[in-house]
């Protein structure tokens, strides 16, 4: 094990090495790297005690918290993997999660959908344990004593993505790619002992984790909000001199509305320029990953980024160059690249790859053809080298920040009694970038209105991925066995998805 390094590793050696950085900032909750590193040990020993050992899942169900990172490193030190879900989902998707993943424990909180999974039994879980006093009981309970040996190649971190075929799957991610990552990451944003980061995004999404692990492996801060607040974000912005917060367009503008009074100082700030108005407010940071624009090409499956626009400044490419720990490919349906100025899959290998889907073995064989990882995603290899993404090979929308897959919106709809068939495609919203518009064939003799059938999606998906208009139609125009969206968009305004 003399090279290997994993999530459990680095916390441990921080407690050494940085006896008095404060780690952890959650509400009224600050630890340093040894009472951190002392809570993951008594955790782990804890989840022993419950049964979860090598490759077993524990599941969170929550909003943003610093058990989070503590679960997760709990994970790293037993060789088990965490799981942080998205908890939007619908009772339904939840369910899937729970069935999919057969979680050892599952940490929650209450809402809607975690209360009524915990109420009703025969999911696949093992324990509940509820977030707040009864998860600091849990933490408490655990004796340390010898952890096994975990090579930092085992997987840690299962997020869930890729709903293509109309149900998600769990990438998995290793010790080694996610510090792999890390490294990549706190190199081009500049990052240096100090920085501190505001985990105001979803920590269910590579977006924030990816900066949570980095400002991890430097030695810094991670200051935890369950989500996003506009005002309270101003205020922890202002308290704990935040040096990086998840945040763009929308969000920015509804923090300078916030503090357009001037009442915080969030000089300490060092983020992108984006209005003169906001700019006023922070500090305008000046390494590649800002004045890139934090641009590039990214997906969970690479960890993250895995190309950076701030290593190809005034390049060709609006995707960048790739991390300097992966290789890029541009291939052709025989596995060939394909030249240069020509269209082909993105695919990759290298130190931050992912380890597959969990229980998906047919889908990682394909993934992984000829030796690559196959993203999905087109991309074009510019005459400078530098790489622009063009799009998905399938369908997918995006609104604000979140991906949104067609075929998991269509499923929902088709299991409302009236629908004999349906589409959903991506129309332009000057808010959102995109929003969802469905297309619907109902079956002979039904009726069933447009908010009837947003308010179904809303019982079955998050409430994001709902419908915002539906059209009623005769049949949906085909391509095979597939709808025809380029006829569908023609005919319901559809445009403006990722990349074109």
């Amino acid at each position: 094990m003399i090279h290997s390094l994993s999530l459990s590793d680095v916390v441990a050696d921080h407690a050494r090495s940085r006896p008095q950085v404060v780690a952890v900032v959650d509400g009224g909750v600050r630890l340093t790297y040894p009472e951190l590193d002392a809570r993951v040990s008594r955790l782990a020993a804890a989840l022993a005690e419950q049964g979860v050992s090598g490759g077993d899942r524990v599941l969170w169900l929550g909003q943003n918290s610093h058990a989070v990172l503590e679960l997760l490193l709990a994970c790293s030190r037993l060789g088990a993997v965490f799981c942080p879900a998205n908890w939007r989902q619908a009772e339904d998707e939840l369910r899937f999660v729970l069935s999919d993943l057969s979680p050892a424990v599952v940490v929650w909180e209450p809402s809607d959908a975690t209360t009524a999974l915990h109420a009703r039994p025969g999911t696949s879980a093992g324990a509940w344990v509820q977030a707040g006093a009864e998860y600091e009981r849990l933490v408490a309970s655990g004796t340390p004593g010898e952890f096994p040996e975990v090579a930092d190649t085992e997987p840690a971190l299962a997020l869930y993505t890729a709903a293509f075929a109309g149900r998600p799957s769990a990438a998995l991610l290793s010790s080694a790619a996610l510090l792999a990552h890390a490294t990549s990451l706190l190199v081009v944003r500049q990052m240096e002992p100090g920085f501190t980061f505001l985990n105001n995004g979803p920590l269910f999404h590579v977006g924030t984790m990816m900066f949570c692990l980095a400002t991890l492996q430097i030695g810094g801060t991670n200051v935890f909000m369950p989500a996003f607040d506009a005002e309270e974000l101003c205020r922890l912005v202002d308290a704990e001199r935040v040096t990086q917060a998840f945040l763009f367009g929308q969000m920015i503008d509804a923090v300078a509305k916030a503090n357009a009074g001037g009442k915080y100082d969030l000089s300490s700030l060092r983020f992108v320029a984006h209005s003169a108005e906001w700019d006023g407010m922070i500090t305008v940071d000046d390494s590649p990953w800002c004045r890139s624009k934090m641009g590039g090409y990214g997906q969970t499956e690479v960890g993250g980024m895995l190309t950076f626009l701030g290593l190809a400044q005034g390049g060709a490419g609006f995707a960048g160059r790739p991390s300097p720990l992966v290789q890029v490919r541009l291939l052709g349906p025989d596995g060939a690249e394909v030249a240069a100025g020509e269209a082909g899959e993105i695919c990759a290998r290298g130190k931050t790859l992912f380890s597959g889907y969990f229980a998906r073995p047919d889908l990682n064989a394909e993934k992984s053809l000829y030796g690559w990882h196959h993203t999905g995603d087109l991309g074009r290899r510019e005459p400078d080298g530098t790489i622009t993404f063009i799009g998905p090979k399938l369908r997918m929308i995006k609104s604000g920040v979140e991906n949104i897959y067609p075929a998991e919106v269509e499923r929902a709809l088709k299991s409302h009694p009236a629908v004999a068939d349906a589409a959903v495609i991506g129309v332009p919203d000057p808010a959102w970038h995109q929003s969802v518009k469905a297309v619907v064939a109902l079956k002979p003799d039904a009726t069933v209105t447009e908010d009837d059938l947003i308010e179904h999606v809303k019982t079955v998906l998050a409430s994001y991925k709902k419908p915002r208009r539906v059209a009623f139609v005769p049949e949906i125009p085909k391509r095979g066995f597939t709808p025809d969206y380029d006829a569908l968009d023609a005919a319901h305004g559809g445009g403006n998805y990722p990349g074109a």
